[in-house]
């Protein structure tokens, strides 16, 4: 299944997909508001913010797999995100990212492999995947890596649309 073909819902409950992005770079990130790496925000912020007007969009699921740091309902993540760290770009509903209860995107991401051709579960909140604008994982970024880094932004800069 290509990847733009699964539903999604936004924050807010609105369906959605990746397939209302086609055509930009998408930095899709699990993200938690109680997490020690929860300062990711800021770059992905800015990341955003730096990318938006040529062909690009960070898109945030929250997710509370991970040691339940993501409690919130859908209008505590929204007040928290934008008051806390200003966040302009989509956030989708939670979901969960590891396991049975796994979103089929997830199950689908979970197979892409990461720099050292390690694929599998998600391992912590923040990690990030690198979608072409044609919808193609052209990276796997692990969580403690910083939105930021020369990866991500190589990663991302090398498939904006000219």
């Amino acid at each position: 299944m290509d990847l733009y073909d699964f539903p999604l819902r936004t924050l807010n409950g609105a369906p959605t997909s990746l397939a209302d992005h086609r055509g930009k770079v998408l930095l899709l990130v699990n993200v938690a508001s109680k997490c020690g790496l929860t300062p990711q925000y800021e770059g992905l912020e800015r990341l955003q913010q730096r990318y938006a007007d040529r062909g690009f969009t960070v898109l945030g699921f929250p997710c509370n797999q991970f040691a339940g740091q993501e409690p919130g309902t859908a209008e505590e993540i929204s007040t928290f995100c934008s008051t806390t760290y200003g966040v302009s770009f989509p956030l989708m509903e939670k979901i969960e990212v590891n396991g049975e209860g796994s979103h089929p995107l997830f199950a689908a991401l979970t197979q892409v492999p990461d720099a050292d051709g390690e694929a599998g579960d998600v391992q912590w909140n923040f990690e990030k995947w690198v979608l072409s604008p044609e919808g193609e994982p052209v990276a796997r970024i692990r969580p403690r890596t910083e939105p930021e880094a020369e990866e991500v932004v190589k990663a991302v800069e090398s498939h904006l649309p000219r």
